[in-house]
Formats: structure tokens, C-alpha cells, sequence
């Protein structure tokens, strides 16, 4: 199993990410960060917890998660946010999924960090979308945590690195052509809303629901309209 973690500048992040990755019930990983020239501590925090470190002049969430899984040596691929810690039990939970028949991705819910009412809602709406989505065999996954079979990974051309946005949900829809997604309630994750926090609640909703309406219709979404922290 590989752990890939897209960083730039995650040095207030990344510490608690590793941290919980360490804490794993389940040991046979290997730890990818890989990082966007980042111009703080984040190299030499990701040092620091052994983890294998690569750096390319790319920038983007697509991008990063690409390059990571170019060096990876497992057969299943995590991805998590350098922002998103895993529950002691998240790892194993992935590896028991991917014994069901024909899973091919597993993810699970995901919690926010600050559990206001409004950030509550946002995340419930969000993981109640993920599981219908892969109940109705249209999966939209976000990248928060998620892991893949490496070889459909590759198979499926891996994150789309033009998409500004939702490169998350266009390989989650182009991999399940191989087999299922599985969603495991049996654990979660905890991520920072800080995206949210900075667009505003009600301007979160309504910038996703213009950004999806652009994905699904082929549309190019521009780099100013996401305005990603990365």
C-alpha cells in the first residue's frame, strides 16, 4: 500500500496528517508526499516521519497525486489531503474493503475538523451525495481520501490534470468502468474546512453547483473561479 499526499506549503497541516498516518492499526505502507516546491517547512516536516519525498514543477491536486503514484511501490493507492487525518482503524478498513468482490476504489465519510452546524451540514450533504452516487453506479468521490487499485488507476489514465476542478470525481466515474466503488461506514476521516471557511458557506454551495454544472456539460472551469489553496 502506497500513501500519496499532494503537498504546497502544508507545514501547519502536514504534521497532524503524518501523525495519524503513524498511528495506523495497519503497518505495511509506504508513505509518498509529493510536493509542488513548497516554500516553508513542509519537505522537512514529511522528512521527518520517514516519508518519502519527490518534487516537480507541476502545481495542482491532479497533478500532485499523479506524480506521487508514478513512485509508488504498492498495489493500492491512498489518497489523502495533507489537511485530512485518518482514524486508527481507516487503513484497515480500506484493505478489508478491497476484499469484497470486484472493488476497484473505497472511501469513506469525511468529517469536518471544526464541527459547526453549518460545516456539519455541508460534509453530511457531501458524504449522503458520495453514497447515493455509488449506489446509482455513477460514483462522484472526492479526493480527500480515497484509495484505488494501482493498476486501474493507471488503466483509467489517472487524474485529469486540465480539470481545475473535480479531477477527484472524473476518475472515480472513469475507473468504475472496471469494477465497483465501495463507500465503508466503518470509519472516517477528519479534514479542515478551511476552503469552505474562506468562500463562505452559502458561496461554497452555490460556486460547486456552477463549477459541476460546467464539469458535467464539458465545460472548461477556470483557475480564477476555483481559486484553490495549493
Amino acid at each position: 500500500m502506497s500513501i500519496i499526499i499532494p503537498t504546497y506549503n502544508e507545514e501547519k497541516n502536514l504534521e497532524n496528517t503524518l501523525k495519524a498516518i503513524r498511528n495506523q492499526d495497519y503497518k505495511n505502507y509506504e508513505i509518498i508526499v509529493s510536493d509542488s516546491k513548497s516554500k516553508d517547512e513542509t519537505r522537512k516536516i514529511a522528512k521527518k516521519y520517514d516519508a518519502k519525498v519527490v518534487v516537480d514543477e507541476k502545481r495542482g491536486m491532479g497533478a500532485g497525486r499523479n506524480f506521487g503514484a508514478r513512485f509508488a511501490r504498492g498495489d493500492i493507492l491512498v489518497f489523502i489531503d495533507a489537511d485530512t487525518k485518518m482514524m486508527t482503524n481507516t487503513l484497515s478498513e480500506i484493505v478489508k474493503s478491497f476484499s469484497k468482490k470486484r472493488v476497484v476504489g473505497v472511501t469513506c465519510p469525511v468529517i469536518p475538523s471544526k464541527p459547526t452546524i453549518k460545516n456539519l451540514a455541508i460534509y453530511l450533504g457531501y458524504n449522503n451525495l458520495v453514497k447515493v452516487s455509488i449506489k446509482s453506479k455513477k460514483p462522484h468521490v472526492g479526493g480527500m481520501c480515497v484509495a484505488y487499485i494501482k493498476k486501474y488507476f493507471f488503466d483509467s489514465g489517472g487524474f485529469d490534470e486540465n480539470l481545475q476542478a473535480y479531477e477527484d470525481v472524473s476518475i472515480s466515474l472513469k475507473i468504475s468502468k472496471f469494477g465497483k466503488l465501495f463507500y465503508t461506514e466503518k470509519t472516517f476521516v477528519v479534514t479542515s474546512p478551511r476552503r469552505i471557511e474562506e468562500w463562505g458557506h452559502f458561496a461554497t454551495v452555490l460556486k460547486h453547483f456552477k463549477m459541476y454544472l460546467k464539469f458535467i456539460s464539458g465545460r472548461k472551469i477556470t483557475l480564477k473561479e476555483y481559486e484553490p489553496i495549493r
